[in-house]
């Protein structure tokens, strides 16, 4: 049996596939092209085209695929990019499995720590609940007209990502929502962005500083999901994250003690932020997100990271 994974070729997804291989699982690679290597299957989630018999009798699903959230400014373009690719990706793989005779032992699909939305300084686990029902992320994509709140748009995305699984687990696919946050390693992302930055001692707090950052290394994100492969009773979400988020501005003292550079106590204020990311930055990088990862815990999962200075120190 196979392990089926998409977005193979992203960061997170390359790294994956290589921890797999390492395990000695084998793998299958979903691609959006012709197959150049034997363990490649086509898949074309616009079109919902995807051979069942890729899927029957796996051991498992990984679904990493879709755009990347801060690759570049959300225009009204971007945004319908960035919820197409997870909305159509997810419903190929949910109809799919939902009709098979031999379906697959675990799916594992992707998602977000957005769907918390700006949870201020309040710490938020898995049983977390909205408020109020969160509204529909295609609608208003030209303007918001200030009627979202800061983080409120990733999170309707985030809601209707996770949405799309429910036909698979209806018919009886054990379905795992894997809630990830920032995921650290240096080769890119949100630390990899940051680095040649804080190397030139240029680093600072973004806004006020204050605001959550929930974090985990690319070891016990891998790690985290072996374990969770291991687990046959787990379903629902997770949220991958490590258990001790820190604020914006203590992630920048940490990493300039890591890179052994001076940062400055002086913020980057809001408006240049908005200036130069629009609308990502009240989305993604002014609110704050204080989330636990509970159930990781309570199912013995041990970090090899648990600290922000440990995990910097390992991964620089």
């Amino acid at each position: 049996m196979a392990v089926v994974v998409t977005g193979s070729s992203g960061l997170i997804g390359s790294a994956l596939v290589r921890s797999l291989r390492d395990e000695g699982r084998t793998v299958v690679r979903l691609v959006r092209r012709s197959p150049a290597a034997p363990d490649e299957a086509f898949w074309d989630p616009r079109e919902g085209a995807l051979d069942p018999s890729v899927l029957e009798g796996a051991e498992a699903v990984v679904h990493l695929a879709g755009a990347g959230i801060a690759d570049r400014r959300w225009t009204p373009e971007r945004r319908r990019e960035l919820l197409a690719s997870r909305v159509e990706g997810t419903r190929t793989l949910a109809t799919t499995m939902a009709v098979l005779e031999r379906k697959p032992a675990v799916w594992l699909s992707g998602s977000a720590i957005g769907l918390y939305g700006d949870t201020g300084e309040h710490p938020v686990e898995e049983s977390w609940e909205p408020a109020a029902p969160l509204g529909d992320p295609s609608t208003g994509l030209e303007s918001d007209g200030g009627t979202r709140a800061h983080g409120q748009w990733l999170a309707e995305l985030v809601a209707a990502w996770e949405a799309e699984t429910l036909p698979a687990e209806e018919a009886g696919v054990r379905v795992v929502r894997l809630r990830t946050g920032h995921v650290l390693t240096a080769r890119g992302g949100f630390l990899g962005k940051m680095l040649p930055v804080f190397k030139l001692g240029l680093g600072a707090p973004l806004g006020s500083g204050r605001q959550y950052i929930s974090w985990i290394s690319m070891p016990d994100w891998l790690g985290a999901v072996a374990h969770i492969l291991g687990e046959p009773e787990v379903s629902g979400p997770v949220n991958l994250t490590a258990p001790t988020p820190v604020t914006n501005a203590e992630f920048t003292k940490a990493l300039g003690r890591a890179l052994r550079r001076p940062t400055s106590p002086l913020a980057v204020p809001g408006f240049a932020l908005r200036a130069a990311l629009g609308d990502l930055a009240d989305e993604g990088v002014l609110i704050g997100q204080r989330v636990l990862p509970r159930r990781l815990l309570e199912m013995g999962y041990r970090f090899r990271h648990p600290r922000l200075d440990e995990a910097l120190a390992a991964i620089l």
